[in-house]
């Protein structure tokens, strides 16, 4: 690896978005693997073909886009067609990661990806940035955002790994459980002088 590629994850509800949206208002190249899982089973794409195969065509909607919510529940319930969901799609992010990782043009780039851990992609990175949160923030910033029950939160969060495994692989961590946006501003600034250091490095 040549490029400098930063991999920020964090649980739901720890504030990704805004974290990626100053690292971008500074100029930097933003890879969005949940981007990409969505751009992979676009309306008409292979992966969208061979779905509709596998399950039926019951899982494509009139508009010709994946039913996600069928499709969620189907491989929650079944291991083999999660594995067998993942053995399609994941080459296909991972490929697509590569290829905008070699496009982009800034110093360095930040590949976020929730499941980064989960997902094994942690190879594909050169460091890894933390969004840390108490739980207690977690479930009260997805109940409010996304109209959520507690007993949904909580599952997605259980489906999630934990935060210390999460902290365990951490070289960077940004705590973001105030509310004070130039504080996180400030952080995120001083973490862009310290990867444009270390892009000397690499």
């Amino acid at each position: 690896m040549s490029k400098l590629i930063i991999g920020l994850t964090g649980g739901i509800g720890s504030g990704k978005t805004t974290i990626t949206n100053y690292f971008e208002a500074f100029g930097i190249d933003i890879i969005d693997a949940d981007i990409i899982a969505r751009e992979v089973v676009a309306v008409n794409s292979p992966a969208l073909k061979e779905i509709a195969l596998h399950f039926g065509d019951d899982y494509i909607q009139a508009d010709g886009l994946l039913n996600r919510a069928l499709l969620r529940s189907r491989i929650f319930s079944n291991e083999a067609d999660k594995q067998w969901l993942n053995n399609l799609l994941h080459p296909l992010i991972r490929t697509n990661i590569i290829k905008q990782t070699e496009e982009a043009i800034s110093h360095y780039c930040i590949l976020v990806a929730p499941l980064l851990i989960e997902n094994n992609l942690l190879a594909m990175v050169n460091r890894v940035l933390v969004i840390d949160v108490s739980e207690s923030t977690q479930i009260a910033r997805t109940m409010t955002r996304d109209n959520s029950s507690l007993q949904e939160v909580k599952a997605i969060l259980a489906s999630q790994t934990s935060r210390d495994k999460r902290l365990g692989v951490a070289d960077d961590v940004i705590k973001n459980d105030t509310t004070d946006l130039e504080e996180v501003k400030k952080l995120v600034m001083s973490l862009d002088k310290k990867y444009l250091t270390l892009t000397k490095m690499v």
